[in-house]
Formats: structure tokens, sequence, C-alpha cells
């Protein structure tokens, strides 16, 4: 459903010297590296994810639509949710460079980056046959050179007809060899410091395309990140959003599930879906929860939604409450 909302290029671009030693907490999410001038290093193609892959603890993060460097979302959040977001997620379109200092800077000060890369202008059979090999060499360089990690998603909601690349656009098999084409690509090049997470939108009356032709397989996915909102359109409990999904993927895949991205619609039932969504994720054994924190149209249609914390007193007691009570947010320190 967010990414056909956000189509925005992310093409601001800064320079800072990042130099720091990036340590995880507690948490079991792995740890960073050391950076040089520019947040470059000669160990940075040497960090790898694998003490990340499986947490041990349930991380809370945050996703909009800005640049790593517009760190205003991360500000509120911060403010409003009581703590600090331990992931940020954000947008990049095809073709964009990797913003290398900005995602330093995110790990730096404690949030795990999250990229989804959204393939708007390009078809998925292009990219297979190998016609963005240029692009995604390019990328894979850039990331590795990047000196932390960063968790990526590919074409989210390829099972949304509302996708350029979704089922009227593309077939699973398309969206399947593209994604390992990517993936053997970034393998080729020696990346070691990314999380691949594989993010369909939950199965629903819109959605209704079966999920498991669309699975790259276990050696190509480390994450599974599931999409879905408390809405009047996608549903209002989380044992009908997302439970009848979670059954389908454990059918064929038993990796760690992140809600990759998530919000409740304002209603006067707000801080009880929100208390709904804490404590179904916890008992579904999610490893993290990323809130969109925004208020935005509805796709396909002229319907508001505001899916913010902060629209109610209540609202945002609920979420501090209940984010703490079911164990959502770490510690990333850095030092």
């Amino acid at each position: 459903m967010a990414t056909a909302r956000r189509r925005s290029r992310l093409t601001l671009a800064a320079i800072l010297a990042v130099a720091a030693t990036f340590l995880m907490g507690a948490c079991g999410l792995g740890s960073g590296g050391s950076a040089g001038a520019g947040g470059h290093s000669a160990l940075a193609k040497h960090f790898h994810v694998s003490s990340m892959l499986r947490p041990s603890g349930r991380a809370l993060g945050v996703v909009d639509d800005k640049t790593p460097w517009q760190y205003g979302i991360v500000t509120t959040f911060s403010k409003e949710a009581g703590r600090a977001p331990d992931i940020r997620e954000y947008y990049s379109s095809w073709g964009d460079d990797f913003d290398t200092e900005g995602n330093a800077f995110l790990w730096q000060h404690g949030q795990l980056p999250m990229m989804a890369l959204v393939p708007s202008d390009i078809s998925l059979a292009d990219i297979a046959k190998g016609k963005e090999d240029a692009y995604i060499r390019r990328l894979a360089g850039q990331i590795a050179a990047y000196d932390g990690p960063l968790a990526l998603s590919f074409a989210g909601e390829m099972n949304g007809p509302w996708n350029s690349w979704g089922p009227r656009h593309a077939k699973p098999a398309d969206f399947v060899a593209s994604w390992k084409h990517v993936h053997d690509i970034f393998t080729a090049q020696g990346v070691t410091n990314v999380i691949w997470v594989w993010t369909p939108h939950v199965v629903d009356s819109g959605t209704t395309a079966k999920l498991r032709p669309y699975y790259p397989g276990s050696a190509y996915v480390d994450w599974v990140g599931l999409i879905g909102y408390y809405g009047p359109i996608d549903g209002t409990a989380f044992s009908s959003l997302f439970t009848p999904t979670l059954r389908q993927i454990a059918g064929f895949s038993s990796k760690p599930v992140l809600i990759a991205e998530t919000g409740v619609a304002q209603s006067d039932r707000k801080e009880a879906h929100i208390r709904d969504l804490f404590q179904g994720a916890a008992k579904a054994g999610v490893i993290g929860l990323v809130w969109y924190d925004q208020r935005k149209d509805w796709p396909g249609g002229k319907q508001l939604m505001d899916w913010r914390i902060s629209t109610s007193t209540g609202a945002l007691a609920a979420f501090q409450v209940e984010s703490t009570r079911n164990g959502f947010g770490h510690s990333f320190k850095s030092g």
C-alpha cells in the first residue's frame, strides 16, 4: 500500500566526515564498524550481518519517504514514543545512488537503516535479463563501502495490484528472477553488510495473490517483512489483518518476521487498535514493528488517513504503554 503513495526521488546530497565505532546494545541485532573520512573504511567491505539475522528481541522502528539526512521524523518519533527508534526505514527510487554518509549517520545515532528500493520506472523482466546490471553493480559497490549494516527491501508489496511491478503488470516468476539476479550480483561483488528483507503486503480482499510463488527461497531471504495497516480497508484486528498471512508464510518460510510497515488510522477505536497491534505482534513472535507516522491519502482514493501516534492523548499513551509492555524497543549504542 505505502510504496504506491510515495514516489519522490531521494536527491538530497550531503557530505559528512563520520569517525566512530558503532557498538550494538543487548538487543542481539549485531555491531557496527569503524569509519574513516567520509564514512568509508578499509574495514567496511568486511562488515558482516551474520550476527544480526536472528535477533533475540523486538525492535521498534519508524518509516517515511524522506532521506536519511531528514532526521526530523526520528526526533519527533523519539519524543512522542518515549524512546528513539531502532530502525529508520526510507524509500529509494531505482536508479538513485546510495547515500553512504546519510546511512552512516543513522547507524552512528542508533538506527539500523532500512532502504525500500522501488522499481517504479523499470520492468522486473528487464532487471532479470541483465539490462540494469550497471546500476546494480554500482549500487552494490556503494552499499559495500558503507560502514555499517543495511536492511534492504526490493520491490516491496510485489503482490499489490496497485504497483507497477504487481500482479497486473508482472508475473511472480519475474519478481523472483529479478530478486535473485540483484542478490546474485551483490554476492558476486562480496557485499556482506545487507539484510535481505522480502516484504509482501498482507493478503486481504484487495490483495488476493498467493505468496508462495513470489518467494525467492530461503537462500535469498534473511527476514520476511509484512506490510499492513489498521484502517477501514485493510482490517481492524491483528487476527484478521496479519494472522492469515503469517500462517500462509509459515508454510514455506521459517525466516524471522518483521512488520516492516504499519500504522493505525485515526478513529474512535484507535487506542484499542494500538493495543491489539502490539499484543498481537508480540504473541506472534515478530522481531520488530516499523510505524508509518504520517498523514496521507489512501492510494486509489481521496480518503485522508492519519496514522500518527499523536492524533490524541489516548493514542499516544496507548502507544507508549503497549510498546513498552510488550517488549518493543532496544538500545543501539555508539561509542
